[in-house]
């Protein structure tokens, strides 16, 4: 059970339209009636979704006591496969038309022929993947906060995560939608009366010698702006090297920070491309300042995190606001219990938020521009240093 032991990695998705005052009975009755492995994956690129207990790949069994904890529903997700490597079919087809090349006289297949290979390619494929011999599962961790109205999804944004998504909503009746760090940004707007701020904001060029518009990363079908998670990562940077590595979030609660083991930068123009520098401290090599004075953007960074005495390693992800490789240190002579474990992962990812918004704060704010203008005159200070250095 990941969320309950080990490294963490996960997307978190907001939901809505729960209208049960708790998990219990007719929670865990849904999951039993729509569990994984009750329906063979029989076709050719056919899929199918369903829910597991959480303890290992093959766990059918739902209780309470076992997947309810702290006021979080905890299980898991298995998405079963049969899908044919395309390599396979490639070599399959490639076959069917050395056959027919043969049985002709003039060695070349017929437009004909190459419909009657790719046919006989199908044909094959359905059968092996009535056999099971190409099926696939995977399985992915869920924890269900309901007093945050949160779903903990472990794996990445993608196609996994909206199968899980399509499957909840189903089941449960509710909406789910993926939490960024642009609507973060746009959620803290509304409970701050800043929407309209928020909603004219447009990226910061930190390079004037290098300007660009929207970044080449950027959904175009988006509207929120997750171009403010890059911006976070580097103003974080610059304030831990020229402010302070503790300040306050906006709970009044002190957070200490460092940026640590990796970085990775990328051209917003889509043109120098990427680059992940892994280090103690990344930040601190010329490479990194570098990449930054060339205009790249930071799109995930290692840090440690350290509020109320708890301390986190992690990677974030800057759009997405996406963790992976956490870790919750704990005293090793401590028993730390499954809802302390629960408490944890909610503190870390208030955590990152509320630092989020002591940024969103500050982004729309008359501080801005001179948070701006440090930024500008910090990378040039190193260019300067940098050029004096190698002369």
């Amino acid at each position: 059970m990941p969320f309950l032991g080990g490294s963490l990695a996960f997307e978190r998705f907001s939901v809505s339209g729960f209208e049960s005052a708790e998990f219990g009975d007719e929670q865990i009755e849904l999951l039993t009636q729509n569990v994984a492995g009750t329906v063979q994956t029989a076709a050719a690129e056919n899929i199918h979704v369903g829910f597991l207990g959480g303890a290992h790949l093959f766990d059918q069994e739902f209780d309470a006591s076992k997947n309810v904890l702290s006021e979080a529903l905890h299980c898991s997700v298995r998405i079963d496969t049969n899908q044919i490597p395309s390599a396979i079919r490639k070599a399959w087809l490639q076959m069917e038309l050395l056959a027919l090349a043969k049985d002709s006289p003039s060695g070349v297949v017929s437009k004909a022929g190459r419909k009657e290979a790719k046919e006989a390619v199908e044909q094959r494929c359905e059968v092996e993947a009535a056999s099971g011999k190409y099926r696939k599962m995977q399985q992915f961790p869920l924890l269900w906060d309901y007093g945050q109205e949160t779903l903990y999804f472990g794996g990445s944004a993608g196609t996994a995560s909206g199968h899980c998504a399509d499957l909840l909503e189903r089941v449960f009746n509710v909406e789910l939608k993926h939490i960024s760090s642009g609507s973060i940004a746009q959620a803290w707007a509304i409970e701050n009366d800043m929407y309209a701020e928020v909603d004219d904001l447009t990226p910061a060029n930190f390079v004037p010698a290098v300007p660009h518009g929207d970044l080449a990363w950027a959904n175009p079908h988006s509207k929120a702006p997750d171009f403010l998670g890059n911006e976070f990562l580097l103003w974080l940077w610059w304030r831990l090297e020229n402010d302070t590595d503790t300040f306050a979030l906006p709970d009044e609660s002190e957070v200490t920070v460092m940026l640590t083991k990796t970085l990775t930068l990328e051209c917003p123009l889509g043109e120098s491309g990427k680059e992940t520098i892994s280090h103690e401290s990344p930040v601190k090599l010329p490479e990194a300042m570098h990449a930054v004075r060339s205009g790249k953007l930071p799109r995930k960074s290692g840090m440690t995190v350290i509020r109320n005495g708890q301390q986190f390693d992690l990677v974030l992800q800057a759009e997405t606001f996406g963790i992976s490789g956490a870790k919750i240190h704990v005293d090793e002579d401590a028993d730390f219990e499954v809802d302390e474990r629960i408490d944890a992962i909610r503190m870390l990812s208030e955590t990152i938020d509320l630092m989020f918004h002591t940024f969103c704060a500050r982004r729309v704010s008359e501080g801005w521009n001179k948070d701006l203008k440090g930024m500008v005159r910090w990378l040039e200070q190193a260019g300067q240093n940098a050029e004096r250095t190698a002369a």
